[in-house]
């Protein structure tokens, strides 16, 4: 049985409560069961919030997918702009954002990727919410692998390094001298401690720069920038390069190889991409993950969630239907790029001059 409540106030206003009506009835007509705000397995939650001051849903469960709902009708330059601080604030896995601003109310999807497309059509229009509600299924469903176990049996040749986390180090800078690092949100700047500490344990985002990067040591086991790291200097083993052992599926956490003594960070949410990645393709040397775009490249069909099992198949399967799969490029829907290479130098080589900044939104 698949659980959904709905939380907050969505009788505040007429079209609100038509969006809360019409969400509940679609979920109801697709077998979701709504239950109570307390069930600790509860899957769903359609959490109406105020934009000016939007609190967080407390979840009862870690499996809990909130979708922060808000409203606005002031006329705004960037619905992702506008949206993604009350996203960010109500400790939300998406938000659903209501733009009222010209009259007929239009809907748009936030992502904590930073994706923003609207949903075409209006709530009037047969099938509308058949629509939205395909486009949150997949997300609301993906298992997130984000936990982590940390074991201190690095071997001493390796607590300072070696070359590859010297390339990763290289790698980081030139990341830097692209301009594909900075957080366009500041999210510290936008949640007090308590919330930060939350947002880091619920979904492992860190803040400081978006991507990843990592270069495979031997077998399954590889090097990758942690979260949460300035990606540009990229130096300390443990705190932020990172060394992934494995993948345990009954814990589903990354296991991570550190040195003793040393208070590690947590990986990077994609590191279950790139475990699969890497196990699938032992020809791949590299990867690196930007929120960037370059023209024609293959692409995912949905926009699952960072850190999901969902979302490394999907890339996984993207990468291995390409000519040389040690060689591919990948575009995340809604998100970014995942490319692979020998090296992280032969990745650099091939997109060099032909990297999009904006990621294109649909």
């Amino acid at each position: 049985m698949t659980t959904f409540t709905m939380a907050g106030d969505w009788r505040q206003s007429p079209v609100l409560k038509k969006l809360a009506e019409g969400l509940r009835n679609e979920l109801i007509k697709n077998g979701y069961v709504y239950g109570s705000k307390e069930d600790p397995d509860l899957k769903l939650v359609l959490h109406f919030v105020d934009p000016d001051d939007p609190r967080h849903f407390r979840r009862k469960g870690k499996g809990t997918f909130v979708v922060t709902v808000a409203e606005k009708s002031e006329p705004v330059d960037s619905i992702l702009k506008a949206g993604y601080p009350i996203l960010v604030r109500s400790l939300g896995n998406m938000m659903i954002y209501l733009d009222r601003s010209k009259g007929q109310p239009a809907v748009h999807f936030i992502t904590l990727e930073q994706g923003c497309y609207p949903i075409p059509g209006d709530m009037e229009e047969p099938g509308f919410f058949r629509r939205v509600f395909e486009r949150l299924l997949p997300l609301a469903t993906a298992e997130l692998i984000i936990d982590n176990t940390f074991e201190p049996d690095l071997p001493e040749s390796l607590w300072d390094g070696d070359e590859l986390t010297r390339q990763i180090n290289r790698a980081g800078k030139k990341l830097d001298e692209m301009n594909l690092l900075p957080a366009p949100f500041p999210i510290e700047e936008l949640l007090s401690e308590r919330e930060l500490r939350h947002v880091k344990r619920l979904y492992g985002i860190g803040g400081l720069s978006y991507g990843n990067l990592s270069a495979r040591k031997d077998g399954n086991r590889f090097w990758m920038s942690a979260s949460g790291v300035n990606k540009a200097k990229l130096e300390t083993v443990g705190r932020d390069i990172l060394m992934i052992k494995g993948y345990s599926p009954e814990e589903k956490a990354m296991r991570i190889s550190v040195p003793p003594k040393v208070e590690p960070r947590r990986a990077s949410v994609d590191a279950i991409e790139h475990w699969m990645i890497y196990t699938n393709h032992p020809e791949v040397g590299a990867i690196v993950h930007i929120h960037a775009w370059m023209e024609g490249v293959p692409t995912t069909k949905i926009n699952y969630p960072c850190g999901t099992l969902q979302l490394a198949k999907a890339v996984a399967e993207q990468i291995s239907r390409a000519e040389d799969p040690s060689r591919a490029v990948v575009g995340l829907k809604n998100h970014g790029l995942t490319i692979t290479g020998r090296d992280l130098d032969d990745i650099f080589e091939r997109i060099e001059g032909k990297i999009i900044p904006q990621v294109p939104m649909s």
